[in-house]
C-alpha cells in the first residue's frame, strides 16, 4: 500500500483513460482511502435496458474483467445475442456482448424494483468482488447531447459509437442537468476527503457533466482540498478517445495547457506527461511532469503513486 498520508481521496473518472488510473490508485489505496465518482452523462436507454458505459468500464477494470483487446466490454466475450439481433433487423450498432447483457438485464431489474443507480452499482460491484466504492455522479437522468456543426443534436452514444465520432462538434448539452442532484455520497465525501483527483478523462464529456451538476463546483471549492487533474492530452494527441479532435473542432488548441485552462480556477495542481515538459511554464499552477502514458499495470500504479506523492507535496 501507498505510504501517503491517511485520509480519503476522491477520484473523478470516466472512460478508459480514467479507469486505467483508477485501477492504479486502487492498487495503492484501500477502499477506506479512495473512492471513485463516475460520469453518467454517457448513460442511455437502449433495447429497454439502462446502459452505463463509464460505470461499466470502471467496474470491469476493477474486477479484472475488462476486454483489453477491444478497450471496452468484458474479456472472453461472445456475441450470439447481438449477431442474432442484427439478423432479425434490430439495432445492433451498439455491440452488447452476451456476458455484458447479463449485467444490463440485472441492472434493469434492480432499477425496476426500486433501487437507485447508486444502490444498483453497489450491488453489482459487490457481486463482482469489488471493494472500492464506485459512485455514479447522480441518481437522476443526465444525458450528454452532442450538437454538431451541421446542426444535428446527437445523443452521445449515437455520436460516439454509431457515428464513430465523425461529425464535427459545435457544443455539448447536458440534458436534465438543471434538475439533477449530485450523488449525496459524493457530497459527503467532499466534506471529509483530503484530496480530489481528476483522472485523465475527456474534460468535455467525461468530467464536465459531473462538474456541471448544481452545487458541485461550490462543494469542491468549499472542501478546500487539493484538486489535481491529470492531462488526457499528450503531445497534442488524446491517448484514448476523441478529446483532441473535439478540441480542434471547438477552436481550442489541443494541448495539455488547454486542458488545465479548461478547469479554470478549480485546480491546485496539474499533471502532464514528460513529453510535454516544455509546456509547464505556460501553466499557472504547480505542475508535475512524469510518464503518464499507461500501457501496463506497472504504468498505472507508477502514475498513481506519482500523483499521490504530488498531493502530499501540495498539502
Amino acid at each position: 500500500m501507498s505510504s501517503t498520508a491517511e485520509g480519503q481521496v476522491l477520484a473523478i473518472t470516466g472512460g478508459v483513460g480514467g479507469a486505467k488510473l483508477a485501477l492504479g490508485l486502487s492498487k495503492l489505496l484501500t477502499p477506506d482511502q479512495i473512492s471513485f465518482a463516475v460520469n453518467t452523462g454517457d448513460d442511455f436507454d437502449h433495447l429497454g435496458l439502462h446502459i452505463s458505459p463509464d460505470i461499466d468500464t470502471l467496474t470491469y477494470t476493477l474486477a479484472a474483467l475488462s476486454n483489453t483487446e477491444l478497450g471496452w466490454g468484458r474479456a472472453d466475450e461472445t456475441w450470439q445475442f447481438i449477431e442474432t439481433l442484427g439478423q432479425l433487423g434490430g439495432e445492433n450498432w451498439f455491440r452488447l456482448g452476451d456476458k455484458d447483457m447479463a449485467l444490463h438485464i440485472h441492472r434493469r431489474a434492480l432499477l425496476d424494483a426500486g433501487q437507485n443507480l447508486s444502490e444498483v452499482t453497489a450491488t453489482i460491484t459487490a457481486a463482482l468482488g469489488i471493494k472500492h466504492q464506485v459512485l455514479p455522479m447522480t441518481n437522476d437522468s443526465v444525458r450528454t447531447i452532442v450538437h454538431t456543426q451541421t446542426g444535428d443534436a446527437l445523443p452521445f452514444q449515437h455520436y460516439f459509437v454509431r457515428d464513430q465520432c465523425a461529425p464535427a462538434v459545435a457544443r455539448f448539452e447536458f440534458s436534465g442537468i438543471e434538475t439533477a442532484a449530485p450523488n449525496p455520497l459524493i457530497l459527503q465525501q467532499l466534506e471529509t476527503c483530503r484530496a480530489l483527483i481528476i483522472c485523465p478523462s475527456n474534460p468535455f464529456v467525461s468530467v464536465d457533466p459531473l462538474l456541471s451538476l448544481p452545487g458541485m463546483r461550490a462543494a469542491i471549492a468549499e472542501s478546500g482540498v487539493p484538486v489535481i487533474a491529470v492531462s488526457p492530452i499528450v503531445s497534442g494527441i488524446a491517448i484514448k478517445g476523441p478529446a483532441a479532435k473535439m478540441m480542434s473542432e471547438l477552436g481550442v488548441p489541443n494541448t495539455a495547457v488547454s486542458v488545465a485552462e479548461h478547469y479554470d480556477d478549480l485546480l491546485t495542481g496539474f499533471v502532464l506527461d514528460e513529453q510535454d515538459a516544455a509546456l509547464a511554464a505556460d501553466i499557472n499552477l504547480p505542475t508535475l511532469c512524469t510518464q503518464s502514458v499507461m500501457r501496463t499495470l506497472d504504468d498505472r500504479v507508477q502514475l498513481a503513486q506519482s500523483v499521490l506523492d504530488f498531493i502530499t507535496e501540495l498539502s
